[in-house]
């Protein structure tokens, strides 16, 4: 069936009578002891909430997480924020929508992104770190894995491609730091900042557009998974040096920067200090930037506030200037890497 009505379409006083997915559906209680659903759904656009008021009982049974289904109501504005006034729901079978109206995508090429990271792997030149890069990012299933894979189950980056798209920011961010600071282990940090986050191809899982952790993700971490990947990849490269395993271990479980933020210990060398804070700086930026795609007026406005940054933000939409001006760096990027793979050949 076709879907009409999107999620960043939806104003105050519409109808509503379309297909969603539901990513989160939690039980809770009035004062009054009265249960209801707090109910979240999305689709490729965006998501959007409400709570159900009546046969709870019932519904919650039809609004699986993971589950495709037919929602009746109204478009209402509580606290500033549009949400859902649901009447009805019904449960609908995956055949009967197209999933592509629900998959949420990264809008970068990411056959481009993925040639572009394999070209910083190649320029690597510590030869013991580019075979280890080899292993994760040239080897299938784990590489399309990787490209596949979110970054987050939300806040930033929680897409098809997601991991792919940040890992490779990061080390385009790390690489220009390496060559602006002096003392700069520009090899390390190229291999902490592709595999940083390499733990979330365990960590997570998606189905369809909802991104949910795995078991061995919600006990262990991917910071501690991913320091453990890196470990059995290197045991199998000959003559690995172990002190370099221990300088790259220590990129991955210190790249959140503070124990209060999940990292075991604090970044405590070079290379740890400038990977933590470009991956916070990554996040923050990508964040600002799904809020701006979903601005619809011109000129700069408050957002709601951000429970992340613990703040609101003064944000504009993007606009075509900004997309061109992206466009023409994205050419300089390609020409300069063109001519720096003609001097390395």
């Amino acid at each position: 069936m076709h879907k009409t009505q999107f999620v960043d379409q939806l104003k105050e006083g519409d109808r509503l009578d379309d297909f969603f997915l539901v990513k989160t559906a939690r039980l809770a209680e009035t004062r009054a002891g009265k249960p209801y659903l707090i109910l979240e759904v999305v689709d490729k656009t965006g998501e959007i909430g409400g709570p159900i008021w009546d046969q709870v009982e019932k519904l919650q049974g039809v609004c699986q997480v993971g589950q495709f289904v037919h929602l009746s109501g109204q478009v209402q504005s509580y606290q500033n924020k549009l949400q859902l006034k649901i009447d009805a729901a019904r449960a609908v079978d995956r055949n009967e929508v197209d999933l592509a109206d629900f998959v949420l995508v990264c809008d970068q090429d990411r056959e481009r992104l993925a040639t572009d990271l394999q070209a910083l792997v190649a320029s690597v030149k510590n030869p013991y770190l580019k075979k280890l890069l080899q292993v994760f990012f040239k080897k299938e299933p784990l590489w399309q894995r990787f490209q596949d894979a979110p970054a987050a189950k939300g806040i930033h980056h929680a897409y098809l491609g997601g991991l792919l798209e940040h890992s490779l920011s990061v080390a385009r961010i790390a690489e220009s730091l390496a060559a602006h600071y002096s003392g700069v282990d520009r090899s390390l940090l190229l291999a902490g900042a592709l595999l940083h986050d390499i733990g979330k191809v365990e960590e997570l899982v998606m189905e369809v557009a909802v991104i949910d952790y795995t078991p061995q993700g919600r006990l262990k971490g991917h910071l501690v998974m991913g320091s453990e990947m890196v470990a059995e990849a290197a045991a199998h490269i000959k003559d690995f040096p172990p002190e370099l395993l221990t300088q790259l271990q220590h990129l991955i479980l210190s790249h959140h920067g503070r124990k209060e933020f999940g990292s075991p210990t604090v970044p405590m060398t070079v290379e740890a200090v400038l990977l933590s804070f470009v991956d916070d700086l990554d996040a923050k930026m990508n964040l600002m930037e799904q809020l701006r795609k979903k601005m619809k007026e011109p000129g700069l406005q408050w957002t709601e506030y951000q429970r992340s940054l613990e703040r609101y933000l003064y944000l504009g939409p993007f606009e075509a200037r900004e997309a061109e001006a992206v466009e023409h760096a994205d050419e300089r990027r390609v020409a300069t890497t063109a001519s720096r793979q003609q001097t390395l050949f």
